[in-house]
């Protein structure tokens, strides 16, 4: 049987990286949000009149949260009958309730694994000043309500495996 493995955490936690070695090992397809749905997103953002690096604003998370989220779900649906699937994104509200675990199982009809991807808050800051990304100026200049949103990295309400990135 394949399995479903979902690899969450904040962003610069190290998501990507852990989770392309986890599916090298696993034999796995790899999605990754970013991959998956960045362009997309800029585009319609673009057309929207809004910020095309924006994603933690009202109107990116009311707009596209849910078809990113969705569209992850059907790549790795139409994967799972090959092979496993090594799913990466925050999963940020997800990871709050205790059902979500089970109601993957059901859903993808598989076995699931979550990799909960933790890191030392100045480490991923200092992440985020090298890789330069544009969506992260936004954090970085209101760094305090950001660690804030993300709750110290709170651990999921479900079975996980703990991973810190930190060193």
């Amino acid at each position: 049987m394949n399995t479903l493995h979902i690899v969450m955490g904040a962003p610069a936690a190290g998501k990507t990286t852990y989770a392309k070695i986890l599916a090298k090992e696993k034999r796995a397809s790899l999605i990754d949000i970013d991959s998956a749905t960045e362009r997309v997103v800029q585009a319609g953002l673009d057309l929207a009149k809004q910020n095309p690096n924006d994603r933690d604003s009202t109107a990116f998370k009311d707009a596209f949260r849910e078809p990113i989220y969705e569209t992850l779900f059907a790549i790795a649906s139409d994967n799972l009958c090959h092979n496993s699937v090594v799913l990466v994104g925050p999963f940020t509200l997800e990871a709050r309730d205790p059902d979500w675990l089970e109601s993957l199982k059901s859903r993808f009809s598989t076995s699931v694994c979550v990799h909960f991807i933790t890191c030392d808050p100045k480490i991923r800051r200092q992440r985020m000043i090298e890789r330069g990304n544009p969506r992260d100026l936004a954090k970085l200049e209101d760094w305090e309500n950001f660690i804030q949103y993300y709750s110290g990295d709170n651990p999921p309400a479900f079975p996980h495996k703990d991973v810190d990135t930190s060193s």
